[in-house]
């Protein structure tokens, strides 16, 4: 997977891939960004990540799926906010800055249709949220599911320079 962005702020970039995958593992949600006719669309999701590919669920139908039918490049964000640096009582712009890090990556989503393949993703999906990996859909629960899996081509990261004292 490339990672060969240049950040404006050198100081502020994540360039391992474990680190960044690390970061992508414990958000709780990520942003699922797309284009919808010309128009950006994000929405959060529930997810898993598994080596290069990330994968999501679904209702069979709506404004996630037709958009990614269309167009199945997407964008996705994760981020975490570590704190808030309190500054000066009187001058906004000095001292105040969050301490954060996130993730930015790049990938090609697809509906997955395969049964086998839909219960992989469903499972890994259990198991971030719940730890375990004993779960059994029903095949009616698979058949209403979409699944979706995304296969990331590139990822950037970064942190504000506070982040550092608390990681």
């Amino acid at each position: 997977m490339a990672n060969d962005w240049a950040l404006r702020r050198a100081d502020k970039a994540i360039t391992d891939l474990d680190t960044l995958k690390e970061i992508v593992d414990k958000a709780p949600v990520l942003r699922l960004g797309m284009v919808d006719e010309g128009e950006p669309y994000v929405v959060p999701v529930n997810f898993a990540r598994d080596g290069d590919d990330v994968w999501v669920h679904s209702a069979q139908s709506g404004r996630k799926l037709e958009c990614l039918r269309r167009n199945p490049s997407v964008c996705v964000e994760v981020d975490e906010l570590r704190g808030i640096e309190r500054g000066s009582d009187t001058d906004p712009c000095t001292g105040w800055t969050s301490r954060y890090v996130s993730v930015i990556a790049f990938g090609t989503a697809e509906i997955v249709d395969d049964r086998r393949e839909k219960l992989r993703g469903l499972g890994r999906i259990m198991r971030k949220y719940s730890g375990r990996d004993d779960w059994e859909f029903s095949e009616e629960q698979v058949d209403e599911t979409a699944v979706i899996r995304i296969r990331l081509s590139a990822m950037t990261g970064k942190r504000s320079p506070a982040a550092h004292r608390s990681s």
